[in-house]
């Protein structure tokens, strides 16, 4: 009673192995009648190409399943989410030649992400080519750190350059990111790429604050070790300690922990008007007042401890930089090997990359040299004072130290102003006794 239907168009999805997928696509992907093939939006998915044993997808391709599936009804699914315009707007816009048809941008990368990239194009405010051609180039003057990360960030992935691949339209209705993705598809390993240029840029920078921090500790412990009013105040702050614990287990030490220093100022007088802190400062005063402005030979102490007006030098971070500079200089050496291979389009990259390796390559050695001093500077300053670098690290004693500094120039400071206080006390008991002098005088020459 029913005639055979007939055979199923051959049309394609718009990918080009949706062709060959077709002939194995279960019965209800197939169209249920014969029409012309339209474009039609994608659904942003990621492709599952193998199907493992046991999931879903394995139970899929069983026949019996996929007699179950409902049938998909293309022309439906045409007139619903296809991309170019119906026939009969078709048919008006050939009318009104006047007004041109706008053609809708085909959309094959993810919404959000294709936003975000538009924005970040936005910002760079240069021609695809252009900024392509400043990559191979090696050119730091055109973009910035930031952007060059940005530009990383928006490398297209490997399903997103195999569905870009796949398109078989014209690509000049491809959006704005899927245009990007396909210019930076043009050039051989574009990520790496970009990220040697990063690491190019950031490099200089980089060298130079390690280089800042290496010095710094460098100086402050020959400024430490060479002091020799400090040396003074230690002798003294010993002497103190000693005449104090004489008699006890503490006493006749000949030194004291860094960390002592820090314990001056809670101890206090039997009249509780001063400190520790404040008797060595007074002693000093009396005794070796050339030694009260120790801290002038301490220059690089507060550097050390806010180096850049940032953050206290930490040994282990600044072994994380020199790691970093180090590996980033062997990527330089693997990607400058490989680009050796790309052809043409990246003999200038090539020639660029080949120059700033053996600029680099120089700084790094000389970085090597000043880490490995500063290294055992800071280890020496913690000896100085009778300590173990592993128990007490560099960042331990140049804060103690400047915490020391610190609390003495407070206390000397105010020893000053008491000093000062009772000066002008005593100025004005003199002048009430002269006055009481002056008026006794005067009672007894009275008749």
């Amino acid at each position: 009673m029913f005639s055979a239907p007939p055979p199923p168009p051959t049309f394609s999805f718009g990918a080009k192995d949706r062709g060959s997928a077709r002939s194995r696509s279960p019965r209800s992907l197939r169209p249920t009648q014969s029409s012309k093939r339209t474009p039609l939006k994608p659904l942003h998915w990621v492709k599952v190409s193998r199907a493992t044993q046991g999931s879903l997808w394995a139970e899929t391709q069983k026949s019996d399943e996929a007699s179950r599936t409902p049938e998909i009804d293309i022309s439906e699914l045409e007139s619903l989410f296809s991309v170019a315009m119906p026939n009969m707007e078709a048919k008006r816009a050939r009318q009104r030649p006047s007004v041109a048809a706008k053609q809708e941008k085909v959309l094959l990368i993810d919404l959000q992400r294709s936003k975000n990239c538009e924005i970040m194009l936005r910002n760079i405010k240069m021609p695809l080519p252009d900024l392509m051609d400043s990559v191979l180039a090696l050119d730091d003057s055109i973009v910035d750190g930031d952007q060059v990360d940005y530009l990383i960030k928006f490398c297209p992935t490997k399903e997103e350059m195999e569905l870009l691949k796949g398109f078989t339209g014209n690509k000049e209705n491809l959006g704005k990111c899927e245009q990007f993705f396909l210019e930076m598809m043009k050039v051989p390993r574009v990520e790496s790429k970009l990220r040697i240029l990063s690491f190019k840029i950031k490099f200089l920078t980089q060298v130079a604050d390690l280089k800042n921090s290496l010095n710094t500790i460098n100086s402050v412990a020959e400024e430490v070790r060479n002091s020799v009013k400090l040396k003074r105040v230690m002798q003294t702050i010993l002497s103190l300690g000693n005449a104090l614990n004489q008699g006890t287990a503490r006493g006749s030490a000949v030194g004291f922990r860094l960390d002592s220093l820090l314990k001056l100022i809670d101890i206090r007088a039997r009249n509780n008007r001063m400190t520790l802190m404040h008797y060595l400062c007074k002693v000093l005063s009396e005794k070796l007042p050339e030694v009260l402005d120790f801290n002038k030979d301490l220059t690089y102490l507060e550097p050390a401890s806010k180096c850049g007006g940032e953050s206290q030098i930490q040994l282990k971070e600044l072994a994380e930089e020199m790691q970093a500079i180090t590996k980033g200089l062997e990527k330089v050496e693997q990607e400058l090997t490989t680009s050796e291979k790309d052809g043409p389009g990246s003999e200038i990259f090539y020639k660029k990359l080949k120059e700033f390796l053996a600029d680099a390559q120089a700084e790094g050695r000389s970085l090597a040299f000043l880490y490995s001093t500063a290294g055992k500077s800071a280890d020496s300053l913690a000896h100085y004072f009778g300590e173990d670098p592993v128990r007490c690290p560099f960042e331990q004693v140049v804060s103690t130290l400047l915490s020391f500094v610190k609390t003495f120039e407070r206390a000397h400071a105010e020893n000053l102003r008491q000093m000062e206080l009772e000066k002008k006390r005593a100025q004005m008991e003199a002048e009430r006794e002269k006055v009481k002098a002056a008026a006794h005088k005067e009672d007894l020459l009275e008749p």
